[in-house]
C-alpha cells in the first residue's frame, strides 16, 4: 500500500491512440482515488491533444524526450538529461511506469526521482522500483494498466473505455459529410500502422458493397494522412458509391462520425478501441494481434473475426511469409457478423424513425 497521500503523480506512457485509450480506466482509477492530486502524463507529442481532451483525468502533459532503448522517439542525450533534471526538481510523489514490461522503460521512470516508483518488470526487480509485479504478458491491456493504478492505491476497477466528443467535433463531422436520416451509416477503416494488421482492400470493398446492397447503407472510408492510398484502393475495388475521408478528419471529427454510425468495421488498430469507447457496434479483423490482450471486452456489441494460425500472435511489421492469418479471412466469414449487428441496429433505427414520423405536428 502507498503510505503517502500524493500531491503530484506522473504516468509514463509514450504510445499511440489505442494504447492510450486502454489506459483511460487506469487514469480514471487514479483520479477517483486522488481527486486533488495533479496527474501528469508523459507521452508522445501527439498525445498533447489527447491529454487536453481528457482534462478531467489529466492535469498536465509533457512530451517524452526519448531514452535509450525506447524506439518511439529519437534519443537526444542532452535533451533527455535536461528533462530528467527538471522532473527530479519537480518532486513527484508517485511515478507510474505504464510503458510495457519495464525492460527499457523502468530506467527512465526511476530516473524521474519520484518518492515512490511503480511498474512492471521482467526477471529481477530493479532496486529502485518500489512497488512492482512481474509483467503479465498475456493479460488484457486494460487490466495491465489497472493493476498498476491499484498498486498506487487506485479505486476499484472500472474497465469501461470512454472518449469525450464535443459539439465542435460534431460540427466538424457534419461539415465533412452530410448524413442522411434515412440510411444507416457504415464506417470502414482499412488501415493500420503495421502492414501485417491490414486486411486486403478488395475484401473490405466486397463487404462495403454488400452492406450497400442489403441495407442501403451510406459507406464512409476513414484513415490517416498516410492511409489515403489504402482508402483509395478500397474505393477503386467497389461497385457502388462510397466516400473517403482518409486524411481529412481530426481525431475528434472521426470520433463524431463513428459515434453517429450504425457500424464500424476495422482492422486491429487504435480505432477499434475508439468504437468501444463510443459504444458503436463494430467488427474487428484480427490477424497477428493477440485477441486476449487487445480484443474488445464486450463481444456482443463488438465482434472479433480471426482465423487461428500457428504463427500468430506475432509482432512482425512486415509478414516474413505469406500473411496467412489475414488471407484466411474471406468476406463470406465477415458478412454474417456484419449483417447480425446491422440488422439489430437498423431495426432499432427504423422503430425510432417511424415513431418520429407518427408524432403529431407541433404548434
Amino acid at each position: 500500500m502507498i503510505a503517502i497521500e500524493p500531491r503530484r503523480i506522473a504516468v509514463f506512457r509514450a504510445l499511440y491512440l489505442g494504447d492510450m485509450l486502454v489506459a483511460v480506466p487506469a487514469l480514471r482509477s487514479l483520479r477517483r482515488r486522488y481527486p486533488s492530486a495533479e496527474i501528469t502524463l508523459i507521452g508522445l507529442p501527439w498525445a498533447a491533444s489527447f491529454a487536453e481532451r481528457f482534462g478531467h483525468l489529466i492535469d498536465r502533459f509533457l512530451p517524452f524526450p526519448g531514452f535509450p532503448g525506447i524506439d518511439e522517439i529519437p534519443y537526444d542525450a542532452a535533451a533527455t538529461t535536461a528533462f530528467i533534471a527538471e522532473q527530479c526538481d519537480y518532486h513527484y510523489d508517485i511515478v507510474i511506469q505504464m510503458h510495457g514490461s519495464g525492460s527499457t522503460s523502468n530506467p527512465f521512470a526511476i530516473a524521474l526521482g519520484g518518492t515512490v516508483t511503480i511498474g512492471y518488470f521482467v526477471g529481477q526487480q530493479p532496486a529502485r522500483l518500489d512497488h512492482a509485479i512481474h509483467y503479465p504478458d498475456h493479460a488484457h491491456e486494460i487490466d495491465q494498466n489497472l493493476w498498476l493504478a491499484e498498486l498506487a492505491g487506485g479505486s476499484p476497477a472500472d474497465r469501461s473505455l470512454e472518449f469525450p466528443v464535443s459539439d465542435a467535433d460534431r460540427r466538424d463531422a457534419s461539415a465533412l459529410i452530410g448524413l442522411s436520416s434515412h440510411r444507416p451509416l457504415v464506417v470502414i477503416h482499412p488501415g493500420s500502422k503495421l502492414p501485417t494488421r491490414r486486411w486486403m482492400p478488395d475484401r473490405f470493398a466486397a463487404v462495403a458493397d454488400a452492406v450497400i446492397e442489403r441495407f442501403g447503407a451510406e459507406v464512409v472510408i476513414s484513415g490517416t494522412d498516410g492511409e489515403v492510398e489504402i482508402a483509395d484502393a478500397v474505393l477503386s475495388s467497389m461497385h457502388h458509391h462510397a466516400v473517403s475521408l482518409a486524411g481529412r478528419t481530426s481525431l475528434g471529427s472521426l470520433a463524431a462520425i463513428v459515434e453517429r454510425s450504425s457500424l464500424f468495421i476495422t482492422n486491429d488498430t487504435g480505432t477499434a478501441h475508439l468504437a468501444s469507447a463510443l459504444r458503436t457496434p463494430s467488427v474487428v479483423l484480427f490477424g497477428p494481434g493477440d485477441v486476449q490482450r487487445w480484443g474488445p471486452l464486450d463481444r456482443e456489441r463488438h465482434r472479433v473475426i480471426q482465423v487461428p494460425t500457428a504463427c500468430s500472435p506475432c509482432l512482425h511489421a512486415i509478414c516474413p511469409i505469406d500473411h496467412r492469418c489475414l488471407r484466411a479471412i474471406a468476406p463470406e466469414q465477415v458478412l454474417p457478423e456484419v449483417n447480425r449487428l446491422l440488422e439489430s441496429h437498423v431495426d432499432d433505427w427504423r422503430l425510432g424513425h417511424e415513431m418520429e414520423l407518427r408524432a403529431p405536428c407541433a404548434g
